[in-house]
C-alpha cells in the first residue's frame, strides 16, 4: 500500500490523498485549493496522476476544499465510482453545481468589467461539468461497509463536522489507514459529536486549529454583543458563512438570541439559496443533529431567503439595522463580496467572521486588521467593526483532537499531520509526540510514502 499526498500539505485546502493498493488507485477527497494565488494555480495545473487511472474516489464530506475538484476530474476522464455518505451526496448535488455556476459568473463579471489580465477569463469548470459528475456518485447506506477496491474494505463513521461528514477507514489484508477528514466539535450546538474510532495502523489527521484552543466563552454571547452594538448604530452586520454548516449554526444562534430577547428583532437575510436548500438536507438527515424537528423548522424560518441576484443587489442600497448572512465563508467569492464592497467602508457596520480564515483569502486579510481588501480589482477600505468568532468554528481544536485520539484502541504506527497552516500543523505534531508518544510526520506536497 502506498500513500501520495496531492493536497492539504502546508495548507488547509486542496485535500487529495491517493492510495495505491493491489495495482489499483483510490483517491480520498478531491478538493480545490483556495487562498494564496500560488495554491489556486495548482487547480489549473495537470493532476500528478492520470485521472483515467483512478479507480474510485471516497469523500470525507461535501465542502469544496474536499470535493470541488471532482467536476474537473470527471471532465479529464475519471469514470470510477464516487463513494460517500448519503448526506454528502445530497449536499454535493447542491454545492458542486453552485461551484461551477459561481466560477462561470465570476469569469463573466471579470470579462464584462475588464478586471482580468486573461483574454478572456475562463471558469475552471462549468455548472454543466458539475452536474455530469454527479452521475458517478454511489452513496453508501449508513452503517454499511463496502469493498472500495479489491482487498480494500471501506468504513465511514460520523465525524461531526457537518451533516454527512465522515471518518474514512480503509482495511487491507495486512494494514489499515484512517483519514480524519475534518473533525467536528464534541459540544457543537447543532451537530452530534464525532464518533469514537478504534484507530488504525496509519492515521492522516487534520490540524486546522492545532496551534490554539477555541475560546472558552460562548460565541453566541459575543455575537449578540456585536449585533447589539451595530443595531444601536443603525448599521448592517455582514457575516460571511459557508452555505453548509456555519450558515445553519448561525441561524440557530440568532434564532435563540432573538427568542431570549438578547438581540433586537431586526431583519435577517440569508443571501444564499444554496444554504436554504442545504437546510432541507439537514432536515432529511436529522439523525445527525441535536435539534428536534420543531427546532429545525424554527431555524429554517429564522431568516428571509434572498433569491435573485437583483434582490441581492437591492440589499446593498439599504440601511440598517439588519443582518446579512452570505456565502462564502472566507469571502473568496459569491454574493458576500458584493456586500463587503457596499458595507465594509462604513464605520456604523460590522463584519463578523464565523470560523477559520485560510491564508491568502479575503477573510484572512480582513481578520488581520488590514485597512483595505482587494475585490474585483479595487481596494475596498475596511472601516466597519471586525469581529472573529473562533468558537463557532466547526473544526475541533488541539485539545479536542487529542481527546478523540485517546479513545483509540489501535495506536497508529505513524500519524501524518495535514490540513493545517505550517505553524498549526507543527504545533499539532508536538502535542501528539509529547502527550501521546506517537510517531508523527508532516508530509510535503506530492510526497509519497510506502505503508510497509
Amino acid at each position: 500500500m502506498r500513500l501520495h499526498f496531492l493536497g492539504a500539505t502546508g495548507t488547509v485546502t486542496g485535500s487529495k490523498y491517493l492510495i495505491e493498493h493491489g495495482g489499483r488507485r483510490l483517491l480520498v477527497d478531491c478538493g480545490l485549493f483556495q487562498g494564496y494565488k500560488e495554491l489556486r494555480l495548482r487547480n489549473w495545473s495537470p493532476l500528478p496522476v492520470e485521472p483515467r487511472s483512478i479507480d474510485a474516489v471516497v469523500l470525507t464530506h461535501a465542502h469544496i476544499d474536499h470535493s470541488g475538484y471532482l467536476p474537473l476530474l470527471a471532465r479529464m476522464g475519471f469514470r470510477g465510482k464516487v463513494l460517500c455518505s448519503p448526506a454528502t451526496f445530497d449536499l454535493c448535488r447542491i454545492l458542486l453545481p453552485d461551484s461551477g455556476f459561481l466560477q462561470e459568473e465570476e469569469a463573466e463579471y471579470a470579462n464584462r468589467h475588464k478586471v482580468t489580465r486573461h483574454q478572456p477569463a475562463l471558469p475552471l469548470y462549468t455548472r454543466e461539468d458539475a452536474v455530469r459528475c454527479l452521475e458517478l456518485f454511489s452513496p453508501l447506506a449508513a452503517g454499511h461497509g463496502v469493498e472500495a477496491l479489491p482487498g480494500l474494505h471501506l468504513e465511514l463513521a460520523h465525524s461531526g463536522h457537518m451533516v454527512g461528514s465522515s471518518f474514512v477507514r480503509l482495511q487491507g489484508d495486512k494494514r489499515s489507514i484512517l483519514f480524519s477528514g475534518d473533525i467536528g466539535r464534541p459540544h457543537d450546538p447543532v451537530l452530534k459529536p464525532p464518533a469514537s474510532m478504534r484507530g488504525a495502523d496509519y492515521l492522516v489527521l487534520e490540524s486546522t486549529y492545532g496551534n490554539r484552543p477555541h475560546p472558552q466563552h460562548r460565541s453566541f454571547e459575543q455575537l449578540a454583543a456585536v449585533i447589539q452594538r451595530t443595531a444601536a448604530r443603525g448599521g448592517v452586520v455582514v457575516i460571511p458563512a459557508f452555505a453548509v454548516g456555519r450558515a445553519q449554526a448561525l441561524l440557530y444562534g440568532i434564532h435563540r438570541l432573538k427568542a431570549a430577547g438578547a438581540i433586537p428583532d431586526i431583519p435577517v437575510y440569508l443571501n444564499s439559496p444554496m444554504a436554504a436548500n442545504a437546510m432541507e438536507v439537514y432536515l432529511k438527515h436529522r439523525d445527525e443533529l441535536r435539534l428536534s424537528a420543531q427546532e429545525c423548522r424554527e431555524v429554517a424560518g429564522a431568516a428571509h431567503i434572498v433569491g435573485s441576484p437583483e434582490e441581492s443587489e437591492r440589499l446593498n442600497g439599504r440601511r440598517g439595522p439588519m443582518i446579512i448572512i452570505a456565502a462564502s465563508g472566507m469571502a473568496t467569492g459569491g454574493r458576500v463580496v458584493h456586500h463587503l464592497k457596499a458595507f465594509a467602508p462604513h464605520q456604523r457596520n460590522a463584519i463578523v467572521l464565523a470560523g477559520y480564515q485560510a491564508g491568502g483569502t479575503r477573510g484572512a486579510t480582513i481578520a488581520s486588521g488590514a485597512r483595505s481588501v482587494r475585490i474585483h480589482g479595487q481596494e475596498v477600505p475596511i472601516r466597519a467593526e471586525v469581529a472573529q468568532l473562533d468558537d463557532l468554528s466547526a473544526h475541533a481544536d488541539a485539545g479536542e483532537i487529542l481527546q478523540w485520539l485517546r479513545g483509540f484502541s489501535i495506536v497508529p504506527r505513524r500519524t501524518f499531520i495535514t490540513h493545517g497552516e505550517p505553524d498549526a500543523a507543527d504545533a499539532m505534531r508536538q502535542h501528539i509526540e509529547r502527550e501521546l508518544g506517537w510517531e508523527v510526520h508532516m508530509p510535503y506536497y506530492l510526497e509519497s510514502v510506502d505503508l510497509a
